[in-house]
């Protein structure tokens, strides 16, 4: 066991998910046993909070209380979108020192991997001894390294249930549905969609992700064909969609490009992209009823459809970071690894293969047209979603023989 005396302190960063203060509940209860911690401090806001020394003293939280925080969504601690630069880095560690903080584990993904990376460097410069452990999440399920990634697994419980939603109000008043899911580069959350069929005829007919080129002119057919099929189309879109010069779809709409504090432009928010491909279906297949709708925040912390396996990994990732910081005296991220079918592991690796690196889906879930998943991918999202995922139901009663024959003609 590590003898390093001092101070934890936990972060959060980026977006919120249903499970991420599983995390930090799992650092605050877990460190909190070992008698070489005196304090330990929750940042308010993330970087934010730590440049601002705006901190908690979770020691003086209740078991309780911390227990009922991990089970409700989004980021007990705030958050923030803030990615800091290299001098705030260093202004951070000098904030760390002061307050003898001697393990530090910041919860995020990959910017946040970085930030974690950079003070870690700053702690070894100086000499002082400090241990980082960044503990992973995201909805986009995009770090390197891991199998998946706690928050992907409720969000995407959250995406698989509202498409099945969506696929039955199709069903019933026929049409083409279009659904915008979150992801820039990534298209897991958005394939999670695809979980939602349990008919052969079921929706989302057709998926689109930012791993493959988008084409307008190739979707105008696939839609055409589907509608031609089935009667109708239900159809899950990444927000990342792009060109096959890399542009992303919705910015073709926009007469001034927003981007965010890292510089990505942002796709969220608007209904953009969902009324620029309700208009290209429209317009070249002459469908007149197409809806769309972007699903934006509301999958992220969705507070009514959580994933057990997702929170119980969410507790475990953060449990484990700070083993691997007071028993073994290492840095590095936490990564989850999948061991069987289903039970995963936890390692470590170095930040270098996280830090501000970003995982896409591996071909072998994508079909061959571009615009669907593979079997492949759905034996491996199901055990995500967790346990009790609602199944709909069909009436299964037989058709009675008609007497006038009406509408036959």
């Amino acid at each position: 066991m590590g003898k390093l005396e001092g101070n934890v302190l936990i972060a959060q960063g980026g977006g919120p998910t249903a499970v991420i203060n599983q995390s930090i509940v799992g650092v605050a209860l877990e460190a909190r046993k070992f008698p070489q911690v005196h304090r330990v401090y929750g940042a308010r806001h993330g970087v934010e909070g730590i440049l601002n020394e705006d901190f908690l003293d979770m020691t003086q939280e209740t078991t309780n209380n911390l227990e009922h925080v991990g089970n409700t969504p989004s980021s007990a601690l705030g958050s923030t979108r803030m990615k800091p630069t290299e001098a705030q880095c260093r202004q951070m560690f000098k904030v760390l020192r002061a307050h003898d903080i001697r393990y530090f584990f910041f919860v995020g993904g990959n910017d946040s991997a970085d930030g974690c990376r950079i003070v870690n460097d700053e702690a070894k410069k100086s000499g002082y001894e400090l241990r980082c452990i960044h503990v992973p999440k995201t909805i986009d399920n995009d770090l390197p390294g891991n199998d998946h990634t706690p928050g992907f697994g409720s969000a995407g419980r959250f995406v698989a249930s509202a498409f099945a939603g969506a696929n039955l109000d199709n069903r019933a008043l026929a049409g083409v549905y279009i659904g915008v899911v979150m992801g820039r580069h990534a298209g897991f959350l958005t394939a999670m969609a695809s979980l939602a069929k349990k008919y052969p005829d079921d929706g989302p007919h057709l998926v689109y992700l930012p791993e493959r080129v988008f084409s307008p002119e190739q979707f105008a057919k696939d839609v055409k064909a589907t509608f031609e099929k089935y009667g109708r189309c239900v159809i899950a879109v990444s927000e990342g969609i792009h060109d096959e010069s890399g542009v992303p779809m919705v910015t073709k709409l926009m007469d001034s490009v927003e981007k965010d504090d890292h510089g990505n432009v942002q796709l969220s928010g608007t209904g953009a992209l969902g009324d620029l491909l309700s208009g290209i279906v429209k317009d070249k297949t002459g469908i007149k009823r197409v809806r769309s709708d972007t699903f934006g925040y509301v999958q992220r912390s969705f507070i009514g459809c959580v994933s057990d396996v997702d929170q119980n990994e969410a507790r475990e990732v953060g449990e484990k970071a700070v083993h691997y910081a007071l028993w073994h005296d290492l840095d590095g991220s936490v990564a989850i690894q999948r061991t069987g079918n289903y039970s995963v592991d936890y390692t470590l690796q170095p930040f270098e293969n996280v830090a501000a690196q970003t995982r896409t889906m591996e071909d072998e879930f994508i079909n061959a047209e571009g615009n669907n998943v593979t079997e492949a991918f759905l034996t491996y999202a199901r055990p995500l979603v967790g346990s009790g995922f609602p199944r709909p139901h069909r009436i299964r009663a037989p058709k009675v023989a008609k007497i006038l024959g009406w509408g036959d003609e």
